[in-house]
């Protein structure tokens, strides 16, 4: 796919992994419609840098836990354009929740932010592009999936379930339309995190290190241009599913 000119969708495109997406499309000279929920002044921020690169970002707030919300914002992304040529769905909420002490109203913003919101967001951006004639989908699922993390269920089911979703969708948007997936690893650790955890995690890989944003948004490069490549979980993490 030529890149240029063409318009992505980027969901929590704001801060860490979104934002490492939207800047490397950006930088291929692809118009960012930049959606965030909470994060005005970052999301300010990151159009700010991608407009630097010389293309357009319009930024498109909502709570994508809401399907109105979710289609609301597709469709907001593709008439600013007239288009919709890649969507990244890279929105998600992540925290911890014991299983002893689990909440229903933390189950059900856990697997409506990061499973009910991608898959009506890409459910409406896949009838566009098949409209259009073509079409790349990239969802973000996680390693964790493969390893299974104590205190973290509903999270992981939730990406697990983002994983089948892209195998699903893949079927069903075919030919038009390609859906892939990324798993992440350690690549981005949260802000607070210590020394002794950033040794811990990166010892937890096979190659013995973090990853960088940089890895994250090579590996979106990769899927949205792979025009041969679909159905496909693409793990960003260094091995840790392995060690």
């Amino acid at each position: 796919m030529k890149l240029e000119g063409k318009v992505a969708l980027v969901t929590g495109g704001a801060r860490r992994l979104g934002k490492a997406a939207a800047l490397r499309l950006a930088a291929e000279g692809v118009n960012i419609a930049l959606h965030y929920h909470h994060s005005r002044a970052a999301a300010e921020a990151t159009a700010a840098a991608i407009r630097d690169l010389g293309v357009e970002a319009r930024l498109i707030s909502g709570d994508l836990a809401q399907v109105s919300a979710a289609e609301r914002l597709v469709d907001a992304a593709a008439e600013a354009w007239g288009r919709l040529d890649i969507l990244i769905n890279s929105a998600a909420v992540f925290f911890e929740t014991p299983l002893d002490s689990l909440q229903e109203a933390q189950w059900d913003r856990l697997i409506d932010t990061n499973l009910k919101g991608p898959f009506f967001c890409a459910r409406q951006a896949g009838i566009i592009m098949r409209q259009q004639g073509s079409g790349v989908i990239v969802n973000f699922t996680d390693t964790g999936v493969y390893i299974g993390w104590e205190g973290y269920a509903p999270y992981l089911i939730s990406k697990a379930g983002v994983e089948q979703m892209t195998y699903l969708l893949a079927k069903e948007l075919a030919p038009q339309v390609r859906v892939n997936a990324i798993a992440p690893g350690p690549l981005l650790l949260p802000d607070d995190h210590t020394p002794e955890e950033a040794t811990f995690f990166a010892q937890a890989t096979l190659l013995g290190r973090l990853g960088s944003r940089e890895a994250l948004a090579e590996a979106v490069l990769y899927l949205v241009q792979a025009d041969y490549v679909t159905g496909v979980i693409l793990p960003v993490d260094g091995g840790q599913r392995w060690k």
